[in-house]
């Protein structure tokens, strides 16, 4: 598996493979949400295969926003988000951020265990019309590598 930075257009590609998301995101949806912050796309490949992405930007001088990611069916079980996750935690301290902020729903199990798994700690709940809609936000504190 190589992760590496990718383009908003190899992120549109892989988002589109993924089946949860409930909207279909193309080029322009992620540019009009990034905007002019300063943003990371990283893309994973196994096999000659875009199969994993994730997508962030920054909220403030010290916060950084993981925004959107997945692995295609193909590629899960293979340590894919893990590796996704510590490539975007490491260039966030690269680039001196204090925190990351995240969130998800309760219906994506897989990503809630990873991010408890990885010290992220809940700061918030926002309730829905679902409980499996329900949006948990996290934060982790990170360590600077510089």
């Amino acid at each position: 598996m190589i992760i590496r930075e990718g383009t908003l257009a190899e992120a549109v590609s892989v988002l589109g493979q993924i089946d949860e998301f409930a909207r279909q995101e193309t080029l322009d949806t992620l540019k009009k949400r990034i905007g002019d912050k300063p943003f990371l796309v990283l893309v994973a490949d196994h096999g000659g295969e875009l199969c994993g992405v994730k997508i962030g930007y920054q909220l403030d001088d010290d916060c950084f926003y993981s925004w959107l990611g997945g692995v295609t069916k193909k590629g899960r079980l293979r340590g894919i988000a893990q590796g996704l996750l510590h490539a975007q935690e490491h260039w966030v301290a690269a680039h001196g951020y204090g925190s990351i902020r995240v969130k998800s729903r309760n219906c994506f199990a897989g990503m809630l265990c990873l991010l408890l798994n990885n010290h992220y700690q809940v700061e918030h709940l926002e309730k829905k019309d679902s409980l499996d809609q329900y949006r948990l936000h996290f934060v982790k504190k990170i360590t600077s590598d510089k």
